[in-house]
């Protein structure tokens, strides 16, 4: 008995302990929440409404590009266009869910589509087959953290048969405008789908509240207006989908630049950069902790980026090239060879370094066609380098005359050199007789410039002996002619110039490639250094920097109208040459003679010219590197035409150079150096004198108003 009263008496105080730990317990609980609620409720409370403002930089349209004479170039051409903004916690399958919206309301091009995206598509689809494609002891292995999630889907892709990836159109068009969802960035709009219809703008804008993220815009695409003209020199951008270039990224990230925005990829678009891309608007996104995004508020509204006003006339531009091209389809028909495919020619303010004109054509195989078209390639004025013949000659008189090795006047009979064990080196005709240096240049004596190389070199020269020359003979000859523009970079405002390729002077036979050297058959140069060295001669010695942006203009919004000045490029002279007046007075001379008086290089094509040119003509016999060069089973000798001028010849105006390479290889020549020449500077004056004319004729009728008002007055004083 008393144990079952003991019995009774322990379960009462177990229960009773039982429950007064509870007590504590939830006492505890009460306490804490309490704490919580009202010594921290406010800090918390501050954590969950606490929000991010993030802001995006929106793209804007490109600055223009004009020409000289106010005619748009480049333009921008506005296209309605879908965007998707997601936000930073937008989840695939509610992109997904959007994608098949948006897919019933536009057509969208499925080009783009990979098997990739294919199979990332197919898993998102089906996530329990794809599940199921990783076996048991796969899973195990994942489970043991000996597979990570990367491995893991590697090998669902893997095993995605080619049947489960055949899809139909519509799954197509969903997966094309998911995989533009995919590619954007957080809270930056992402381009979709441009060129949009009519029909399809008003069917996504009435359903703009089913579909999260999506909206309409108004896109920009790069336009130009002279589609063969130029093309190759005024560059590229980016496209929506290529955004930045890999190989630049950090540096645009640097100044602000969004991962999508699309800049300039080459030459003017990528060299003015800065200038073209404008001011981006900026729009600041407020997030919560989510992500999701709460407000939008607009930080700034942006600006369309400034205009370039290029130096080139756009309109001898075009008559140029046409002038290439026809001279270039003359040529090959005359069947002096099958090399020639290309000619260049380059025009430019002696003055002020401006290039009025650089053109360039080149003939190609059109791969799908197999005809052969004619492109431009006005880049090449830059980019390609030949050996340019005697119309260096001017430079090696200077350089004679610099160096002591000639003095103005100095004569030479012209008479084959001969060095013991080499062939005779001549000019290009015989019975030129004794010469000084104006009359070499008149006729383009070789044996005149290799007398001077070997003045230059300190030679001793004694017919059918060996020759030696000095070591610093080149070094000479090349520093001198650096100073003109030749063998060194130009300066021009576009990226990616090449220097030209120098001979080796170190092998054996240097005294004959001296000579060679003086005569422009060693060293190659490009046509725009040409026509820099063209500009010093012209106007007396100084190497000015060439320029194709003129100005910089301010944008001009709802406008056709080229706004004001904000910057003007002045004139920069590079270097002055080491010469005196009486020294570049001689060469003057000499490239007056050339084209003006009987007898001169130039003189048949460049007699009757009422502008007075003066200029020099060259041939080189050159190694053809084209791109036919591996027909050849070794080296395929050619002969390359250059050409340089200036007008008129007392007061130059207009600087110019042509380059033909791989002209012929036969004994049957032809001139197209000198034919392009005179239709480039007729047609430069010709145009010249019309806009005068034009102009004069929009005066002249007001002047004509005015003297028959003038004339009235009078009438009426003597009547009344």
């Amino acid at each position: 008995m008393n144990n079952k009263k003991k019995k009774r008496a322990q379960v009462p105080f177990r229960l009773n302990m039982l429950f007064f730990v509870v007590f504590v317990l939830f006492s505890m609980l009460i306490l804490r929440l309490g704490i919580v609620q009202i010594v921290y409720g406010e800090d918390f409370k501050r954590e969950i409404e606490r929000t991010e403002d993030v802001t995006v930089n929106n793209p804007v349209p490109r600055g223009k590009m004009y020409d000289r004479n106010s005619k748009t170039i480049v333009d921008n051409v506005p296209n309605d266009a879908i965007t998707f903004t997601r936000s930073q916690s937008t989840k695939p399958e509610e992109m997904l869910k959007v994608a098949e919206k948006l897919a019933g309301m536009i057509e969208m091009d499925t080009k783009k589509v990979r098997d990739r995206d294919k199979k990332d598509y197919w898993i998102l689809r089906h996530p329990k087959e794809a599940k199921k494609k990783i076996t048991k002891k796969e899973w195990t292995l994942y489970n043991q953290k000996k597979l990570n999630d990367k491995k893991i889907y590697d090998l669902q892709l893997d095993r995605i048969t080619p049947e489960e990836l055949n899809l139909p159109k519509e799954e197509l068009e969903i997966l094309a405008i998911f995989r533009e969802f995919n590619s954007g960035y957080a809270l930056a709009p992402q381009i979709v789908k441009k060129h949009v219809t009519p029909e399809e703008l008003a069917r996504v804008n009435e359903n703009l509240e089913d579909l999260p993220g999506v909206d309409t815009t108004t896109d920009w695409e790069r336009h130009y207006a002279f589609d063969k003209t130029l093309k190759s020199v005024l560059g590229k951008v980016s496209g929506s989908d290529e955004g930045l270039p890999k190989e630049r990224i950090d540096y645009y990230l640097s100044r602000d630049y969004s991962r999508n925005d699309r800049v300039g990829k080459s030459y003017l678009e990528l060299q003015y950069e800065d200038v073209l891309h404008g001011q981006k608007a900026k729009v600041k996104n407020k997030t919560d902790k989510a992500g999701n995004v709460l407000d939008t508020e607009i930080v700034s509204e942006g600006a369309r980026g400034e205009d370039l006003m290029l130096s080139i006339d756009m309109d001898l531009q075009l008559a140029v090239e046409k002038i290439i091209e026809e001279e270039l389809m003359r040529a090959k028909q005359n069947g002096s060879t099958g090399l020639l495919d290309r000619a260049f020619v380059v025009l430019m303010d002696p003055h002020t370094g401006e290039v009025l004109t650089m053109a360039g054509k080149r003939l190609e195989r059109d791969e799908e066609t197999g005809r052969t078209v004619m492109q431009d390639f006005a880049l090449g004025n830059i980019t390609t380098s030949y050996n340019v013949g005697s119309t260096v000659k001017g430079a090696t008189i200077l350089t004679g005359f610099k160096a002591g090795a000639i003095a103005p006047g100095t004569s030479f009979y012209d008479t084959p050199i001969l060095i013991k064990g080499t062939p005779p080196k001549k000019s290009w005709k015989q019975g030129l007789g004794t010469l000084n240096d104006v009359n070499a240049l008149k006729v383009s004596s070789n044996v005149y410039m290799f007398r001077t190389a070997i003045n230059i070199g300190k030679g001793n020269y004694v017919p059918n002996q060996s020759l030696v020359v000095s070591d610093d003979a080149f070094e000479i000859f090349r520093n001198s002619f650096a100073q003109f523009g030749l063998g060194v970079r130009t300066g021009i405002d576009l990226p990616n110039e090449m220097v030209g390729f120098k001979g080796n002077d170190k092998s054996p036979g240097r005294t004959g490639f001296l000579m060679d050297f003086s005569i422009g058959q060693f060293d190659t140069y490009t046509p725009m250094q040409l026509a820099q060295y063209a500009s010093t001669i012209a106007n007396g010695g100084s190497r000015i920097q060439p320029r194709l942006v003129k100005e910089i203009r301010e944008p001009v919004l709802d406008s056709n109208e080229v706004g004001p000045v904000l910057k003007r490029f002045e004139p920069v002279v590079l270097n002055q040459v080491d010469t005196t007046p009486e020294w570049m007075g001689r060469v003057h001379d000499g490239f007056r003679k050339v084209m003006q008086e009987p007898g001169g290089t130039a003189y048949g094509s460049f007699g009757s010219a009422p502008y007075h040119p003066a200029g020099k003509t060259g041939t080189a016999e050159a190694v053809y590197d084209g791109p036919l060069r591996k027909q050849f089973n070794g080296p395929k000798l050619t002969m390359n035409l250059s050409l340089i001028g200036y007008a008129p010849h007392d007061n130059p105006e207009v600087a110019m150079s042509v380059m033909v390479p791989w002209a012929y290889d036969s004994d049957t020549g032809h001139h197209a150096n000198n034919d392009i020449g005179r239709r480039v500077l007729d047609t430069y004056f010709e145009l010249k004198k019309k806009r005068q004319e034009e102009k004069m004729n929009l005066v002249q009728p007001e002047q004509k108003v005015e003297e028959k008002e003038e004339g009235e007055e009078l009438l009426q004083e003597i009547s009344g």
